[in-house]
């Protein structure tokens, strides 16, 4: 048989299979977001915040790390694709709604019913506030790395982050939960998300990104 060759040129330092990597987990952290937010969580009977908001700020640290490494114009791509894999996701769970199951897995094909059923509608909620949260948060920082000259990443990753929250928490929640809670509970989930997210971004996302974006240049 004979060997592929590598080309050095395209494979040096690793850089991309750090992409590949990065790309990976920030595929993966909206996909399961999207599921864990089919659960709402009530905290003293006051809060309310959907499941996938655990997960959610994962995905803007690895979009900024993204933007700071390989450029808006990649991250970009990578959101796109994100996009059309949330909509493989849909399509087929549907789907298997659809199938057939045995009757003694009744039970088990109800309960998957009864979560997969509800996805579409928190999907399309999640794809709107995807594609208006994450573009606006890389465009924004892209912006930002040229206005402080590359210094500052926590200034840029938390600054962009304030706006990038407002473009999806709130065309998510609406669209997702409008109708199934009271208007109260609509705005307190809007306000406890960003304020979570925020929270979560600068205390955890922030000092992340700064890991990983540190590990991935000291390789190029």
């Amino acid at each position: 048989m004979e060997k592929v060759s590598e080309n050095p040129l395209k494979n040096r330092s690793g850089e991309n299979m750090s992409l590949i990597v990065i790309t990976a987990l920030f595929v993966t952290s909206y996909l399961v977001s999207n599921i864990m937010a089919v659960k709402v969580i009530g905290l003293f009977n006051l809060f309310y915040f959907d499941a996938g908001t655990i997960m959610f700020p994962l995905a803007y640290v690895l979009g900024d790390v993204l933007t700071e490494i390989w450029g808006y114009r990649t991250t970009r791509k990578i959101i796109f694709l994100t996009f059309f894999c949330n909509i493989l996701m849909i399509i087929s769970t549907q789907i298997a709604t659809w199938l057939p199951s045995p009757d003694y897995l009744n039970s088990t094909a109800q309960a998957y019913n009864s979560i997969f059923s509800y996805v579409p509608r928190i999907v399309l909620a999640s794809l709107t506030g995807f594609l208006l949260g994450e573009l606006s948060n890389a465009w924004v920082m892209e912006k930002m790395k040229q206005k402080t000259k590359g210094k500052h990443l926590w200034l840029r990753t938390i600054g962009s982050s304030i706006v990038g929250y407002v473009f999806d928490t709130v065309p998510f929640v609406l669209i997702a939960f409008a109708g199934t809670v009271t208007w109260r509970d609509l705005l307190l989930m809007m306000a406890l998300q960003y304020v979570a997210k925020l929270a979560i971004e600068a205390c955890i996302g922030t000092p992340l990104a700064y890991a990983i974006i540190s590990k991935i240049k000291k390789q190029r």
